[in-house]
């Protein structure tokens, strides 16, 4: 293969895999590699429509002030995920604001952002943030288009699976597909370049067809994962007095919630519930549940001393159960991440690997045009029956 059709690989893959983060990201609600801003209040480091590269909580370590990070706003234009700086630090968590806003999220009604909340942290070299002018704007034309031909098709389909992020698993397959076959026609002696050079290898490479097709296998199963779990709240408060409320308790003394964990999936999953504040325990943490099934633990709710609200968090985190317990316990202990990245590499790198075996990783090849033409499959099996 020459080093122009590497290099044009390359290309196409880094294309793929900017789109797929970014949509996926959109549609998870979770920035994936990378995010971008969508209005104002972020200037003059981040402009509307500029992008950043979002490195995940998890992985990010410690959030101090000064860091840009992207977290879920319960107020800030109605909720949903906002990218703001730490100005301070405090005991109950984080005060935030936006860097062309004269005051604080917290001043406008925001609640204290605490660690549950922050779902990545903007990558900084040199103590500024590394901005991607105007990615966000090709994105949102991108989705719009995307979005409007998903409707598209639905409608004249009448196949309302095209929507969303599993209808949109299923374009990004079928464009991929399309183009796999449109550019093996156009390659093929039957194509309309008859005269081009066929002693050289050309057409798409397999092993990017089947790239694809596990990258948007793996974007699927990382959106059954993600979507159905994240933070749940709690909003408490310790009283001087009993209440029928579960959610009213008196000062010291705590009530139990039933917490339900739902699962559409034909697949079963394995969820954990954790504590992701203080006065509220889990028992149990994990919790098996079968396909098209729910399943419950319970959460235990303690008032402090100190009469007010409270916000009490728990996170849950599901995998799909295609590993053994154990394995994604294992896994789980050493990063909430690990699991879904295991199970990402299993069904992506399984699509992979059977895709390479069954073209035994050959790329799509014409034929040299000087070669001998190989002999029919018929007339081998016609000369093999007569030679017995």
């Amino acid at each position: 293969m020459s080093l122009r059709r590497y290099l044009t690989l390359a290309l196409q893959g880094f294309v793929v895999l900017t789109v797929v983060s970014l949509l996926v990201g959109q549609y998870l609600g979770q920035p994936v590699l990378l995010s971008f801003v969508e209005t104002g209040s972020m200037q003059p480091v981040l402009d509307p429509g500029d992008g950043f590269i979002a490195i995940p909580a998890p992985l990010a370590g410690p959030i101090a002030p000064g860091d840009v990070v992207t977290f879920d706003a319960q107020e800030i234009e109605g909720g949903g995920l906002t990218t703001h700086r730490v100005v301070e630090e405090t005991d109950r968590g984080y005060v935030t604001q936006g860097d062309n806003n004269p005051f604080t999220d917290q001043n406008g009604g925001e609640p204290i952002v605490q660690d549950a909340d922050v779902v990545a942290k903007a990558l900084t070299f040199g103590g500024s943030v590394v901005v991607i002018p105007h990615l966000g704007t090709a994105v949102m034309w991108f989705q719009g288009l995307l979005e409007g031909f998903q409707t598209w098709l639905s409608v004249t389909l009448g196949v309302r699976a095209l929507q969303g992020t599993q209808g949109l698993a299923y374009v990004l397959l079928g464009l991929s597909t399309a183009a796999y076959a449109v550019d093996w026609y156009l390659a093929s002696p039957r194509g309309p370049d008859r005269e081009r050079d066929r002693s050289r290898e050309d057409g798409t490479s397999v092993a990017f067809v089947f790239g694809v097709l596990a990258l948007v296998l793996m974007a699927t199963a990382t959106a059954a994962m993600v979507v159905p779990a994240g933070t749940q709240e709690y909003g408490v408060v310790s009283a001087d007095f009993e209440s029928e409320d579960p959610t009213i308790i008196e000062r010291g003394t705590s009530t139990e919630l039933e917490y339900v964990v739902p699962n559409a999936g034909v697949v079963p999953v394995h969820a954990y519930v954790t504590p992701a504040s203080e006065g509220i325990r889990v028992d149990p943490e994990r919790v098996y549940v079968g396909s098209r099934e729910e399943g419950t633990t319970t959460l235990t709710l303690s008032a402090p001393d100190e009469t007010g609200y409270y916000r009490m968090l728990v996170v849950e985190h599901r995998y799909l159960a295609l590993l053994p317990a154990s394995t994604i316990d294992a896994l789980h202990r050493i990063h909430p991440w690990a699991p879904i990245v295991a199970i990402d590499a299993l069904l992506g790198g399984g699509i992979y690997l059977l895709g390479l075996a069954l073209v035994r990783g050959e790329p799509a090849r014409l034929r040299n045009r000087d070669s001998r033409p190989k002999t029919p499959a018929y007339r081998r099996i016609l000369r093999k029956l007569y030679r017995e």
